[in-house]
């Protein structure tokens, strides 16, 4: 591998237009906002007041049937298993970490596909990382959850389940969710609408109340979303994976740079400042001898000279998308992190956690993908 930010031993997955292969599943209690529930109690002949005991009973009271339901009479309990399912989730796999601060969620989806989430304990707060889509179109080079294209878009609902199993494994712990990142398979913004539904949903004061400065929606790039999202009325906040501070290695790392250069990347998040006032944070994996040396840490600093920002360090997280990345030693993120703190750009190293449970993007998942194909091929 050369250094200087010079890529030679991958294929990297050209960009293009996402196309998925499978439907949204849809219409699960999950993926109704209040408002809509309301509508569709009423449709069916029961009082509208009907649509908060459920919105209650499924996110204040986190249940999963509706059995537990005490307050609906036995005939609703038994119409609406029938006819709208809580969830579109089943937990098939969990793993936690060596020090339990960490647990890994593997979820199958209705049509037999396979979903990601990731719990994090903090000391000040609980952190759930959900997935948008199945797979990925973007193709980073570094991203296990990419290797076998995108599938489909997750349905608000999906994505919405996900934080209620990561709000039962935080009850069992006398803990809240505090925060969600829209950081796990996929890019939210080839998912936009359903994405702000689940905003929505999650947002809600009769709900799980999350508030919108604590959610986080990570993009790859797409450029027109960066503004799009600058005038939603949720005060959310933006990540941008970021990895590169020059074109030549960016597209290689993050092909979807092609299409919208770092010129134009940067200038839409500029744009985001000044209409939102609130600052990006960039996100970007140290990779040893393709981005993490000095001069490419100036590079980048002055590449964000006068945003708003903050600068999210990552240090190479091993993936069987890239067996020949390698993670830097701690002197060069060190080194890599002053340079940008000596040009005025703020910046943290923030190691990825639950290595040892395959925590990172896609690596669950594609593990159990193998072992399904390896039961049918022996069935």
């Amino acid at each position: 591998m050369k250094s200087s930010g010079s890529i030679t031993m991958m294929t990297v997955t050209e960009w293009t237009t996402p196309r998925p292969t499978g439907r949204v599943q849809r219409e699960t209690l999950h993926d109704y906002t209040l408002g809509e529930l309301e509508a569709w109690v009423e449709g069916r002949g029961l009082p509208r007041y009907r649509a908060r005991q459920l919105f209650h009973w499924a996110y204040q009271q986190l249940v999963l049937e509706y059995e537990s339901m005490s307050v609906l009479p036995k005939a609703v309990r038994s119409e609406l298993s029938e006819t709208l399912p809580i969830s579109g989730l089943v937990p098939v796999r969990q793993r936690v970490s060596d020090d339990r601060e960490t647990i890994k969620l593997l979820f199958r989806t209705r049509d037999d596909h396979f979903v990601e989430t990731v719990v994090m304990f903090y000391p000040d707060r609980t952190t759930v990382c959900v997935s948008c889509q199945i797979g990925c179109a973007i193709g980073c080079s570094f991203c296990a959850t990419g290797l076998s294209g995108l599938i489909r878009n997750l349905s608000a609902g999906e994505m919405v389940s996900q934080v209620v199993h990561a709000a039962r494994l935080a009850r069992e712990r006398e803990r809240r969710i505090s925060n969600i990142v829209v950081m796990g398979m996929g890019e939210p913004f080839h998912n936009y609408d359903a994405v702000m539904r689940f905003v929505a949903i999650v947002n809600d004061r009769q709900g799980l109340g999350i508030g919108a400065r604590h959610i986080t929606l990570s993009t790859a790039g797409v450029v027109p979303f960066i503004d799009r999202l600058a005038e939603e009325p949720y005060q959310v906040k933006l990540a941008v994976s970021l990895h590169a501070p020059n074109d030549a290695l960016r597209s290689q790392l993050v092909p979807i740079n092609r299409r919208w250069p770092i010129d134009e990347l940067l200038a839409a998040c500029r744009r985001y400042v000044a209409r939102t006032g609130r600052r990006v944070t960039f996100e970007y994996v140290l990779i040893e001898d393709v981005n993490d040396d000095e001069r490419t840490a100036a590079e980048l600093a002055r590449r964000l000279r006068g945003l708003l920002c903050h600068v999210n360090l990552i240090p190479y997280n091993p993936t069987p998308a890239a067996p020949l990345f390698r993670r830097p030693g701690p002197e060069r993120i060190e080194r890599f992190r002053a340079v940008l703190e000596r040009y005025g750009i703020p910046a943290t190293v923030r190691y990825s956690r639950g290595v040892e449970i395959a925590a990172a993007c896609g690596q669950l998942r594609a593990q159990e993908e193998a072992r399904s194909r390896r039961r049918r091929a022996t069935s």
